[in-house]
């Protein structure tokens, strides 16, 4: 992550994976989840956690999980619906199911077709937050599958290029390829300059944004560094490139797309008229359907080696590839602990308190 979203050293919290996992789980269950399925939900979280991806972690989303529990937005027990089904695809209504909660089992299903018919994908309306999207990603991969996710995430975040009025969430899009002695190549952005949740981690700590991330309420691109504004200070997103000049179109563009696959695809509507309710779209493609799986991971090592072993310009230790430098944090992070903000850890502390789950940080 960029220096502005790093809990600085003195503010950090350590916490062991193991700790950060139960109380996970036990938040999840006091929700109304059932045990396995508060364990999926915890599993998510704390895999965004082990991958330094605290955006989409405890941090930000586990209390915003049980305010929309608290208030009924989110149903701890959706009966989910099968709206069309064929031998590669799927239809869902989530019935205001976290996507924690239903999207681990759409990827199982999209694998399951995969694995008999080389493909397979699940598109699921009427659902909330679908966290990172790299763990579905990374849950194809471990079946030897790419692994493709998108999500519409409303439509009150991001402005389109030279426009003023949001149309679009944050839009993200994830894609998962396995290697053979390489970390495999996981790719997961939103396509707005940067993750919204991860101004939340840089209003925690004080950190300013970076020219061209914002627009002005007018649609104007905010060109110096600011501090994050209040999300109802009327500030848009900007997509990805922001400006005309840097490529803003094409964010744009991509925006598009995973509004259309998820949205659109799935009967939940573009996201500026489901605005909060969120629709997601899965896929799974089985490498050996295409070529022999040894054959496909060893070239797989040859780009991924190529990436790692560039030449950094001056001013750079090294080049990196989407998903290496998750993998070595994970390692480091399983061993060291998670380094939660102290803000994190007192909330974390004084929730388990008041909701009697016996679990406390670090």
């Amino acid at each position: 992550m960029l220096k502005q979203f790093l809990v600085p050293e003195a503010d950090q919290v350590m916490v062991t994976e193991e700790k950060a996992r139960a109380g996970t789980q036990a938040v999840f269950e006091k929700m109304g989840l059932p045990a396995d399925e508060a364990e999926s939900c915890a599993d998510v979280l704390l895999t965004s956690d082990l991958r330094g991806c605290e955006s989409h972690g405890i941090s930000n989303m586990l209390r915003a999980y049980i305010k929309s529990y608290g208030d009924g937005s989110y149903n701890p027990r959706p009966n989910v619906k099968t709206v069309r089904e064929s031998a590669v695809s799927a239809t869902w209504d989530g019935d205001r199911g976290l996507g924690l909660h239903i999207g681990p089992r759409a990827m199982e299903l999209a694998m399951e077709k995969a694995d008999q018919y080389g493909m397979g994908a699940v598109a699921a309306k009427n659902t909330a937050h679908f966290g990172m999207l790299a763990y579905y990603a990374l849950q194809a991969i471990e079946r030897d599958m790419i692994g493709i996710a998108m999500v519409s995430a409303g439509g009150n975040a991001m402005v389109p290029t030279f426009g003023s009025e949001p149309v679009f969430g944050t839009q993200p899009i994830a894609w998962g390829v396995p290697a053979g002695e390489m970390p495999p190549f996981v790719f997961d952005v939103a396509t707005t300059q940067v993750a919204g949740n991860k101004l939340l981690l840089a209003k925690r700590i004080g950190s300013k944004i970076e020219p061209g991330w914002l627009a002005e309420p007018d649609g104007t691109p905010v060109m110096e560094p600011i501090d994050v504004p209040d999300w109802g200070a009327g500030y848009k997103m900007l997509p990805f490139g922001g400006t005309r000049e840097n490529g803003g179109h094409k964010g744009y563009g991509f925006a598009a797309i995973a509004d259309i696959m998820s949205g659109v695809l799935s009967g939940n509507g573009p996201g500026f008229i489901a605005d909060r309710s969120y629709a997601f779209f899965v896929m799974a493609m089985k490498v050996d359907a295409f070529r022999d799986v040894a054959e496909f991971k060893a070239d797989m090592d040859l780009l991924l080696k190529k990436l790692a072993d560039n030449k950094p310009a001056p001013g750079h230790d090294r080049v990196m590839y989407a998903g290496l430098p998750e993998h070595e944090e994970t390692a480091i992070r399983k061993r060291d602990g998670i380094p939660y903000h102290r803000e994190v850890a007192e909330w974390f502390n004084s929730m388990s308190a008041e909701l009697d789950l016996g679990v406390s940080f670090p």
